[in-house]
C-alpha cells in the first residue's frame, strides 16, 4: 500500500507509531484513504507530464537547428554555444536544487522548473535575436536542469514504497518526450505552413499543460499542510531533518558520477552522431532517421521495466554489465559493418542507453532519505554532465581529422569499459549515509 499522499509519513519513510484505537471501521473511514490515493494519482501523473517535457527543448531544437540560423542570422559560433549549453546548464544550475529544496520544498522547486521550460519555450519562438534566443533556451534548461535532479526526490518522498515502478515510470515518460520531439518537430513544422517559430513553440504549449498539472499538485500539498502535518513533522524528529551529509567521503558517490557520466557521453554521442554515421555508410537519410527513432524506441518499453527488475536485487551488478555489453556490441558492429543488419547496432545501443533509468534507480536506492537522494542526484548528476561535455565534441574532431568513424566509434566502445568498472562500484548495496560519516 502506498504511503505517497500520507501526511504522517516521515522524512525515512516510515510512519509514527498509532495510537491504540477501539473504535471500529466504519464505512466513511475509507474516505481519507481515497483522498490519499487521489493525491497519490495526480502526483504519479505530475511526475510522467514533467518527464515528457525534459528533453524537447533540446530535441525539437536540433531537429530545426538549419531554419532556426538562417532565420536569426546565427553565427556558427553561436549556434556551437547551443550544442553546448544543455550539459553545462544540467551540470551548473544542478548544484543548487538542494538548497531551493530544502527553502521552498521539492513540489515547489519543480513547479518553477515547468513554469520556466513552458515560459524559455515559448518566449524563444518568438524573439528575433540570437543572444535573446540563446538566454531564453538557457532559461528553459535551467528549468530543466532543476527538474533532472529534483524529480528523483519527490519520488523518493513521496512514493517510498513504489521508486522503482515511478522511477520507470518517470524514465520511460522521458524516453516518450525524446523520441517524439524527435520523430514529429519536422512533420508538425511542415504542417504548420514551415514556420520553424511555431515546430519550437508548440512544444511550450506541452510544458504549459504539465505546468497546470504541477500547480494543481502544489495546491493539494498545502491545502493538506497545517497544524496537523507540522505535529506529524515534529513527532519525526531529528530523522525529518535536512541534515547536510559529506557526500565527498562517499565512494558509491563518486562511482555514480562517474557512472552517470560516462553513459551521458555514450547517450549524447548517439543521439547527435548517429543518423550521420548511418548516412556515411550507405544508408538513406530518411532510413537513418528511422534507426535512430528505432534506438529511442528501445528505450521506452525496457526504461519502464529495468528499475522494477533492477530494484529487487540487493545490487544491480548484472544490469550494468549486461547494459555495457550491448553497447561494446553496438558501437563495434556500426565501427565495422553499420550497413549491415543496421537495426541490430541500432537495439543494442538503445539497451546501452538504459544505463540511464538504472543510474536514476540507483540514485533512489544508494540513499536511505530523500535528504540524501536530493545532496546525492545534484552531487552524481551535476559532475556526471561535466564529465559528458567533451565526449560528442571529441567525436566529432576525430571524425573530422580522418574523415572517418573507425576512432570515434572505438572511442565510445573503449569508454564502456570504465563505465562498467564504475558501475559495479555504485551497484553495491550500500547506502552513502553509511559512507560518509566514516
Amino acid at each position: 500500500m502506498s504511503t505517497a499522499a500520507d501526511p504522517t509519513v516521515t522524512e525515512t519513510g516510515s510512519r509514527p507509531p498509532a495510537a491504540p484505537s477501539t473504535e471500529k471501521t466504519t464505512p466513511g473511514a475509507a474516505a481519507p484513504a481515497a483522498v490519499r490515493n487521489g493525491a497519490a494519482v495526480l502526483l504519479a501523473v505530475a511526475v510522467a507530464a514533467a518527464a515528457v517535457n525534459l528533453r524537447p527543448v533540446v530535441t525539437s531544437l536540433g531537429a530545426l537547428l538549419d531554419p532556426v540560423r538562417d532565420g536569426l542570422g546565427m553565427s556558427a559560433t553561436t549556434a556551437g554555444l547551443l550544442a553546448a549549453v544543455p550539459p553545462l546548464c544540467f551540470a551548473l544550475l544542478g548544484v543548487c536544487a538542494p538548497g531551493l529544496a530544502r527553502r521552498m520544498g521539492p513540489i515547489a522547486v519543480v513547479t518553477a522548473a515547468m513554469a520556466a521550460i513552458a515560459a524559455g519555450v515559448l518566449a524563444r519562438s518568438f524573439t528575433g535575436s540570437a543572444v535573446v534566443f540563446l538566454l531564453l533556451t538557457a532559461l528553459a534548461l535551467a528549468g530543466v536542469a532543476l527538474a533532472n535532479v529534483l524529480i528523483p526526490v519527490v519520488i523518493k518522498r513521496y512514493f517510498p514504497d513504489r521508486v522503482a515502478p515511478m522511477i520507470g515510470l518517470y524514465s520511460m515518460s522521458l524516453s516518450v518526450g525524446t523520441s517524439l520531439a524527435a520523430a514529429t518537430t519536422v512533420p508538425l513544422t511542415n504542417a504548420m505552413g514551415g514556420d520553424w517559430r511555431l515546430g519550437l513553440g508548440v512544444w511550450g504549449l506541452l510544458a504549459v499543460v504539465a505546468l497546470l498539472v504541477w500547480l494543481g499538485v502544489l495546491f493539494a500539498r498545502r491545502e493538506k499542510s497545517g497544524p496537523a502535518a507540522a505535529t506529524a513533522t515534529a513527532a519525526a524528529g531529528p530523522a525529518a531533518a535536512h541534515v547536510k551529509l559529506p557526500i565527498l567521503r562517499s565512494r558509491t558517490a563518486w562511482a555514480l558520477a562517474a557512472f552517470f557520466g560516462l553513459q551521458s557521453t555514450s547517450a549524447y554521442s548517439a543521439m547527435g552522431w548517429l543518423p550521420k554515421i548511418y548516412h556515411d555508410a550507405g544508408v538513406s537519410e530518411s532510413a537513418s532517421g528511422v534507426l535512430l527513432a528505432l534506438v529511442m524506441a528501445v528505450s521506452v518499453p525496457v526504461s519502464f521495466l529495468l528499475p522494477n527488475l533492477a530494484a529487487r536485487r540487493g545490487d544491480q551488478r548484472l544490469y550494468v554489465v549486461v547494459l555495457g555489453l550491448a553497447g561494446i556490441a553496438g558501437f563495434l558492429g556500426l565501427m565495422f559493418a553499420a550497413g549491415t543488419v543496421p537495426w541490430l547496432w541500432a537495439v543494442l545501443v538503445g539497451l546501452s542507453m538504459c544505463a540511464f533509468p538504472l543510474a536514476l534507480t540507483m540514485l533512489g536506492l544508494r540513499a536511505r532519505t530523500p535528504g540524501g537522494v536530493t545532496q546525492l542526484s545534484a552531487f552524481a548528476q551535476s559532475l556526471g554532465y561535466l564529465i559528458s561535455i567533451p565526449g560528442p565534441i571529441l567525436m566529432g574532431a576525430l571524425y573530422q581529422s580522418t574523415g572517418r568513424w573507425y576512432l570515434p566509434l572505438g572511442l565510445l566502445a573503449l569508454l564502456l569499459v570504465p563505465q562498467m568498472l564504475v558501475g559495479l562500484r555504485a551497484a553495491r548495496a550500500r547506502h552513502i549515509e553509511d559512507e560518509a560519516v566514516r
